[in-house]
């Protein structure tokens, strides 16, 4: 495949990237550490297809045009420049939202030393399945879990994340209350 028939951009899907582009995958885990579970192939095909280099980038705590040019240089494609940066100006980390209820947590799942081949989530969609409304379900890891964050919200979850440290995130996940 040609350089110019596969540009790597921003919202380039990881697996996509990956099968263009095979030798990148070590650069991707450089930038962002909690990847390196692509080297399992079940969570490859789960996460690559969802996550792109902006999920990577914000995972990673680096720039995406850092990322993105890097990707660019290492497989002969000229830098871009980009007009927005880290999260395309939106954060992941905002004001407490109204539905939040420190007393409406029903399960708490720490994945900062958990198993490294899962997912978490698909632990955190299983404990959603069964949630109420209003009920909230908090997610620790090390890292901000942005594929999982987009995944939730497409299913209709409301999701909202805190950095207590740089190694501390709690995200928050809730079954929308009926009207």
């Amino acid at each position: 495949m040609s350089q110019e028939s596969f540009p790597i951009l921003p919202s380039t899907k990881v697996g996509a990237l990956l099968e263009a582009y095979p030798e990148l995958e070590d650069v991707l885990i450089g930038f962002a550490p909690p990847f390196k579970k692509l080297k399992n192939p079940i969570l490859r095909k789960a996460v690559a297809k969802v996550a792109s280099l902006q999920h990577v980038a914000t995972v990673g705590g680096v720039s995406v045009q850092e990322l993105v040019n890097k990707l660019r240089a290492k497989v002969g494609q000229d830098a871009i420049a980009l007009e927005q940066d880290v999260d395309g100006g939106f954060s992941y980390f905002s004001n407490r939202p109204d539905w939040f209820d420190p007393t409406k947590i029903v399960a708490s799942i720490d994945e900062r030393h958990g198993d490294s081949n899962k997912m978490p989530i698909t632990t955190v969609l299983q404990e959603a399945a069964r949630l109420q409304p209003a009920e909230i379900i908090e997610l620790i890891t090390a890292f901000l879990p942005v594929p999982g964050i987009e995944i939730m919200k497409k299913k209709g979850l409301l999701v909202w994340s805190v950095r207590e440290q740089p190694e501390l995130i709690r995200t928050y996940v809730s079954k929308p209350r009926t009207i």
